[in-house]
């Protein structure tokens, strides 16, 4: 699903993902943020949209009693459909020249969230001090700019969990509500990996909209095939997993041993037998 991409460039240099040796200049990094989302019951969904009017960014302070104040780097009005941002589709929120440092909060003001149901209703709600205080992300560990180089951030929205619908979720007419309680993960791209891959059953059929999961003692990210079996998951930090994929009517299968290498695609095809 759509997933915010927050990426620092250089103002020496416009290069994503490269492996330049350092430069030691005080020229200004810069910032490109952009927006992605891990999966939801999308059979039902039309749109889930978060409006966005306001970024920050914070400079670690090397004192243990002290903050550094925000650095704002955007009060424009922007909207993303989250629906739209799925198996590896991004969508940029900034890009912005921002001082060389380490830095380790992002701060979010969301206005408002809205989500339509297929051949059902509307349904808007106001985020709780989400525009007044904004949302607090951290990032951990720090994001390093430096004059010259290339950073990248991912902010990848949950949308299942950030979304909580009430009522029946099988029904479109029994939704009746939700509660916007946005769950976001920050990942730094430059030292991330990529897992995609085919979900089939034992017969090479594809399976459409199988859930498809990554965990290294908790699960670090989902999301759903689409409609031609395919499944991706971005901005996985470099280690090794297990992998997990399930849908009604098939076993679930567990893969373990995965490695995630930064900056490179792992391919990885998962079969699920019928039950």
């Amino acid at each position: 699903m759509k997933k915010l991409l927050f990426t620092l460039f250089a103002a020496t240099s416009i290069i994503l993902f490269s492996g330049c040796a350092k430069t030691f200049d005080n020229s200004p990094g810069r910032l490109v943020i952009k927006v992605t989302d891990a999966p939801f019951p999308i059979d039902l969904i039309e749109s889930a949209s978060v409006t966005i009017t306001k970024v920050e960014i914070r400079e670690a302070s090397d004192e243990l009693n002290e903050e550094n104040p925000f650095i704002v780097l955007s009060e424009d009005t922007q909207t993303f459909d989250l629906i739209d941002l799925r198996n590896g589709v991004v969508d940029e929120l900034l890009d912005i020249e921002i001082p060389q440092g380490k830095y380790d909060l992002i701060r979010l003001y969301v206005d408002q969230a809205d989500l339509k149901i297929k051949d059902g209703g509307n349904f808007n709600v106001i985020v709780p001090s989400g525009q007044q205080t904004g949302i607090k992300v951290f990032i951990n560990p720090g994001l390093v700019v430096e004059g010259g180089l290339t950073s990248e951030l991912l902010l990848d929205f949950d949308l299942s969990k950030s979304f909580v619908l009430r009522g029946n979720l099988n029904h479109r007419s029994g939704i009746n509500g939700f509660i916007f309680k946005p769950v976001i993960r920050v990942v730094n791209n430059s030292t991330a990996g990529r897992l995609e891959g085919m979900v089939t059953d034992t017969v090479k059929v594809k399976i459409k909209e199988a859930s498809v999961w990554i965990k290294q003692d908790t699960i670090i990210a989902t999301t759903i095939a689409d409609t031609l079996g395919h499944y991706a998951i971005i901005g996985i930090p470099a280690g090794i997993y297990s992998v997990f994929a399930a849908k009604e009517n098939y076993d679930t299968v567990k893969v373990e041993g995965v490695k995630i290498v930064e900056g490179n695609r792992t391919i990885l095809n998962l079969v699920l037998p019928k039950k």
